[in-house]
């Protein structure tokens, strides 16, 4: 390279260089203006950190929706958390990604756990690994109900500070805007709904659209008593506000529902984690066992303890769901059911699956129909008849499937024993040292090469054996009593082996367990209703509430009271559906058709006051001894939810503790006392022989 040419090239990048500098000045000129510096200002307040959780969570809310498995918990916890973050989609997926964040800290790490402990059982594995994803429905669940229950306990400080308001305003609606300003509470968004309804040119309209996703119905009671109150004006009662009364009848049904929750949740904190802890504690304990008394290592290896091994996980299952329906506090979880395409709808639509599905549901109008049909309504389920059927259809089917695959995994494990258990006289107490045990694996490898030649032969004799055994080269020296013991052995094992395969009365067996499955669903659905009947009282008082609180309303009419019981009825909302749609037709009629469906005592009472308020007195006259005996009612109320408590918690107790009893007692106690006087028994059968 010339000098010359290479003067140029140094030439060209100093000048570049020096423009670059002066673009640089000019720049930062520039950024010393006032204008600049203020654009500067407000992105401050503005810029994330270099950590923040709430961009986080919405990253992995975008993450969650995007992954097949964890997109149906994601969309499940939405569906709850919708109605409770009305119209605020930041914070649902905000809330619905920490949910499920946490939830999969707790779960992973046990999953983990599980694989580590299990690894030498895989069928346990696989049914605890299943077993551990639907905790994840219980962890979510309880959070969105721990967010449900602090809605709950803001709507006391809400309704606290309408009274206020509305003593200053003195409007319904300019009352609810003033509070619903603070931001920070989830109420907030319920109250600026309420007030959005309240303003709107159809009010009734949108109240009716706000009642289908109200979080719960004191929400639904407070919008309610807001409307009428503000289309037909308050009234002074007893020298009190009749609105700022009714609110006060809201509070205090409220905080007699938080104490409830608060003390169902107590009894049944541990009862989910009880009910659990034994199918994870089975390996332990069969390990715990097998080292300190070596004779039951055959039984807890064996089929035996196989069989006893799967019944406590079907009793752990059944008792989890059992405690998980009986702790069900009604919240927004009743609200957020997918009743439009589920998968039994998508079933359905097929027409080969739809025409055998058919063949299995009552003819309408038969006796069993309308069993079915009136177990749905009492149950208070989401399902149609052919949902219903599509799910006994299914569980019939898998229950089958799975009781042959486990009769048929039964039998590998009985061969699979066989062929691997130590060939040797065991202790009671203590297990094999090292010499023992290599030398009684030894025995077993011999007897193997024997068992490969003659299993499945069903000609086999004892005189083929031993000839077999006499020709070996394990045997050349051996004596003839060592002969005759081996030949023994093998026959022995030979039987377990070859009788090792799927029997009639197995299949059979599986066809029962099929039924069992078929009437599973059925089952369930008599049990919610057992739990539903607990509460009926409960429910009737909340009627006394609603009626106390419209009696006094002007221009509210028997058929506007009923309208409001059907909004807010859950066990008896068939019986008042159908006397609202015939109160037309004659409004005695209908309450006394009303009257003979129902056979509850209380909710009889309140007919027969109705049925009077229809034809001879007027409503604040027919239910005046609800606003006279108030303090009465509301005492009952306690000491009705006293009792409500007190026997769920036996029932979740029982249900709860039962797998933990059966794992004690069926997994540990009976194969300890049963196996060991069997082995003492034979023990001294044999000292008895040699004497002899």
């Amino acid at each position: 390279m010339s000098n010359d040419l290479l003067f140029l090239i140094m030439g060209i990048s100093g000048g570049v260089f020096v423009v670059i500098i002066l673009i640089y000045y000019v720049l930062s000129k520039k950024m010393q203006k006032s204008e600049y510096k203020q654009i500067q200002k407000l992105q401050q307040g503005t810029k994330a950190k270099n950590f923040s959780s709430e961009i986080l969570f919405q990253k992995l809310y975008m993450t969650y929706i995007r992954i097949p498995f964890l997109k149906r918990y994601i969309l499940k916890i939405r569906r709850r958390l919708e109605i409770i973050n009305i119209d605020d989609e930041y914070n649902t997926r905000k809330d619905a990604a920490k949910i499920l964040t946490k939830t999969l800290v707790i779960v992973i790490p046990v999953i983990v756990i599980t694989i580590i402990i299990t690894n030498s059982n895989i069928l346990l594995m696989f049914i605890l690994l299943i077993f551990e994803i639907f905790m994840i429905d219980t962890l979510t669940d309880g959070s969105v109900d721990k967010k449900d229950n602090t809605l709950l306990k803001e709507q006391i400080d809400f309704f606290a500070e309408i009274r206020h308001a509305y003593h200053e305003f003195n409007m319904v609606e300019e009352a609810i805007y003033q509070i619903s300003q603070d931001d920070e509470m989830d109420v907030s968004r319920q109250g600026d709904k309420i007030y959005e309804i309240l303003i709107s040119d159809d009010p009734e309209t949108e109240l009716e659209k706000y009642y289908d996703i109200a979080p719960n119905t004191f929400l639904k009671e407070f919008a309610g008593v807001s409307y009428l109150t503000k289309e037909f004006g308050d009234r002074k009662v007893d020298g009190a506000s009749l609105y700022l009364k009714n609110i006060n009848n809201i509070t205090q049904e409220m905080q007699l529902e938080i104490l409830k929750r608060d003390k169902l949740n107590y009894v049944f904190q541990s009862l989910s984690v009880i009910s659990i802890a034994p199918v994870l504690l089975l390996e332990p304990l069969k390990n715990w066992a097998i080292s300190n008394f070596s004779f039951t290592e055959s039984w807890y290896n064996g089929k035996p303890g196989m069989i006893v091994q799967v019944l406590i996980l079907v009793i752990t299952f059944l008792s989890y769901i059992l405690v998980r329906k009986l702790k069900d506090n009604g919240s927004t979880a009743m609200n957020t059911k997918n009743t439009e395409n589920p998968w039994q709808a998508k079933l359905y639509k097929k027409q080969f699956i739809k025409k055998i599905v058919d063949l299995f549901i009552p003819k309408q109008g038969t006796k069993d129909y309308r069993k079915v049909q009136q177990l749905l309504k009492d149950a208070a389920s989401h399902l149609k008849m052919e949902w219903l059927y599509i799910n006994r259809i299914a569980m019939a089917i898998l229950t089958c499937i799975v009781s042959i695959l486990l009769f048929s995994y039964l039998h590998v494990v009985a061969i699979d024993y066989v062929y691997t258990e130590p060939t040797t006289d065991y202790d009671i107490i203590g297990d094999l040292n090292e010499k023992d045990k290599a030398k009684a694996m030894e025995i077993t490898e011999q007897d193997n090469y024997f068992l490969d030649m003659f299993r499945g032969k069903s000609n086999v004799t004892e005189k083929k054996v031993e000839t077999a055994v006499r020709r070996s080269k394990y045997y050349t020296e051996a004596s003839e009593q060592d002969i005759a013991k081996a030949v023994e052995r093998i026959m022995e094992k030979l039987k377990v082996i070859n009788s090792e395969y799927m029997q009639w009365f197995e299949l059979l067996l599986s066809f029962v367990f099929a039924i069992a499955g078929y009437m599973g669903p059925i089952w369930l659905l008599m049990f919610q209703v057992k739990m539903r009947q607990i509460e009926m009282e409960d429910e009737v008082m909340q009627f006394q509430t609603i009626i106390l609180m419209l009696m006094r309303i002007e221009r509210v009419n028997v058929e506007i009271i009923l309208e409001w019981l059907e909004r807010y009825a859950n066990i008896f909302k068939a019986p008042i559906s159908k006397c609202v749609n015939n109160y037309e037709a004659g409004a005695w009629e209908a309450l006394e058709e009303m009257k003979n469906e129902i056979s509850y005592q209380q909710l009889i009472r309140i007919v027969e006051s109705l049925q009077a308020a229809v034809e001879k007195i007027p409503i604040k006259d027919a239910f005046d001894e609800l606003d006279s005996e108030r303090d009465y009612y509301q005492e009952k109320r306690k000491e009705s939810n006293e009792r409500l408590i007190k026997r769920k918690g036996m029932i979740g107790k029982a249900i709860g503790f039962a797998p933990m009893v059966c794992m004690f007692v069926g997994y540990l106690i009976i194969p300890l006392v049963f196996i060991g006087l069997t082995s003492m028994s034979s023990t001294m059968t044999s000292m008895m022989n040699q004497k002899l």
